[in-house]
């Protein structure tokens, strides 16, 4: 008998696409996912961030749109002498003094637009038609004449008139131009509508289609793909779907449904997907949900008595299986909760080294059932504490690092200065940091003191105030995570949010710490 799962079902869908072996990735996080509102990176964020895109082997990275500020130039001038594998791309309007802002900066390619669509065509630019198609074609031109690569943009495309459409990509197309970008500029298109689109764009042109997706609707990434199952060449993404109002095709989801589904190559190096991803996060400020496709910190994530059970048993269960979190440079975790069942809490207590047997096994899970009922995150710590508490083993358990004492200084002109006095094991640590709050200050200064026998890395902090008024008491839960990618979580209830934030940041730590020696 044969089976006819899912892949039969993709395979007979794929059987009418006309899909390409290879996709080419413009990342445009630099340029697009800057404009991402309150998201503002320095020359040096976007030299880092560039690097790291080389490493993971985006093929064009849209660095900037040179003409737009003295710092916009600046950064892409440094990212077009980084000497990188990926293609440097700089942004320019179909003006000349546009143009020569990115070849000034020395990029290899130049990606040029202009409005096509009436609407904008009219109340933005205020030409006719006539002029700018004249306007398209004098900027390939130019950038042709000067040695460099054109992609050349109708902004707007998707509600662009076709005819006019096409006119203006055929004459672009013999003016020189290297690539033509149909750009869903507002997010409106479906996917069927953005495969028609492209096969008449196609018979029109012979030069690759590139399409740049916005997600107002959220479909940003299904109208990505469709553009590739029929014929398109070249996707224009940002790192965690970044970019102007909903933003653009994220790249990883992008990525990883070509190549674990469609089975189409790029030439991202996937295992980099979620350190860029994370790279990308901490210099723009903007946090990822947990629930994130692919780079969330719950994509691989498990807490339901089923799901834990079956992923334990066998990965793919309850996890797509063409996709692992290996492949994405991610991990999978079982994490504790009302919904667990006793393998996932069984697997976590193992790891923190416990041994239980089936009673009190079953008490744990009560436990931990009970405490998620009343609204509770169930972090490591508490988990460690009713294990404990079961087994009898408060007394036995010490600590690895004590706090022994810290001091902040702020105030409205001082910048807040923080000391801390730890003992790990025998050794004394003393040090000092600062930072930008108070709080900021004394878990810098712990990293700080501790930095020379583990960095540990702050995650995840988050502050709730759990009684009214002035005196409120602070619950402050925090996540860690060591060089070797342990990570704990701890709570810590205080009135004063510094204190409570600094017991919090020791607790986790020790649990890290205790982990190691167990593992």
């Amino acid at each position: 008998m044969s089976k006819r799962d899912y892949r039969h079902t993709i395979d007979r869908a794929k059987e009418g696409m006309r899909l390409p072996e290879r996709v080419t990735i413009l990342d445009t996080t630099l340029r697009d996912g800057e404009q991402t509102p309150g998201v503002s990176l320095t020359s040096g964020d976007k030299v880092a961030i560039a690097r790291q895109l080389d490493r993971l082997g985006v093929d064009i990275i849209e660095a900037g749109f040179p003409i737009s500020s003295k710092g916009e130039m600046e950064a892409v001038s440094r990212i077009a002498k980084e000497g990188l594998d990926s293609q440097v791309c700089g942004l320019a309007r179909v003006l000349i003094k546009d143009i020569d802002a990115c070849l000034d900066c020395g990029v290899p390619m130049v990606h040029t637009f202009v409005s096509t669509s009436d609407i904008q065509r009219e109340y933005t630019i205020k030409k006719s038609r006539e002029e700018v198609l004249g306007m398209a074609v004098e900027a390939v031109e130019h950038i042709k004449e000067h040695g460099a690569k054109c992609l050349f943009s109708a902004m707007d495309a998707t509600r662009t008139d076709l005819d006019y459409l096409t006119e203006v990509y055929e004459a672009v197309e013999e003016a020189g131009a290297d690539i033509i970008n149909i750009p869903d500029t507002v997010g409106v298109m479906i996917p069927p509508a953005m495969r028609l689109l492209v096969e008449e764009v196609r018979k029109a042109i012979r030069i690759p289609i590139d399409v740049h997706c916005h997600n107002d609707f959220g479909l940003a990434v299904p109208n990505s793909l469709a553009a590739i199952e029929v014929g398109g060449n070249q996707v224009q993404c940002t790192i965690n779907g970044l970019g102007e109002r909903a933003g653009n095709a994220d790249l990883e989801e992008v990525v990883m449904s070509l190549t674990s589904i469609y089975g189409v190559k790029t030439r991202i190096r996937t295992e980099y997907l979620y350190e860029t991803s994370k790279l990308v996060e901490r210099l723009t400020g903007i946090k990822m949900p947990p629930n994130y496709p692919i780079v969330g910190e719950n994509a691989f994530s498990h807490e339901s008595g089923i799901h834990t059970h079956g992923v334990l048993t066998k990965s793919d269960t309850f996890e797509p299986g063409v996709m692992t979190p290996e492949m994405v440079g991610h991990r999978r975790r079982i994490v504790s909760g009302k919904h667990a069942g006793t393998h996932g809490i069984q697997s976590i207590l193992e790891g923190m080294g416990y041994e239980v047997n089936r009673n009190q096994l079953l008490e744990i899970t009560s436990r931990v059932k009970d405490l998620g009922d009343k609204g509770k995150k169930v972090t490591d710590a508490d988990l460690q504490a009713i294990a404990d508490t079961i087994l009898g083993e408060v007394a036995k358990r010490e600590k690895i690092v004590n706090l022994e004492e810290y001091a902040v200084m702020t105030g409205n002109k001082i910048l807040p200065t923080a000391s801390v006095k730890l003992r790990f094991k025998e050794k004394e640590l003393r040090g000092a940091d600062t930072g930008v709050g108070p709080v900021d200050a004394a878990l810098n200064a712990v990293r700080s003191v501790l930095r020379e026998i583990e960095d540990i890395k702050l995650t995840e902090y988050r502050l709730e105030a759990i009684t009214g008024g002035s005196d409120a008491l602070a619950e402050v839960i925090v996540k860690l995570e060591d060089s070797k990618g342990n990570s704990a979580t701890a709570r810590a209830t205080r009135e004063d949010i510094v204190t409570a934030s600094v017991e919090a940041m020791v607790s986790g730590i020790n649990r890290i710490f205790l982990m190691r020696e167990k593992g």
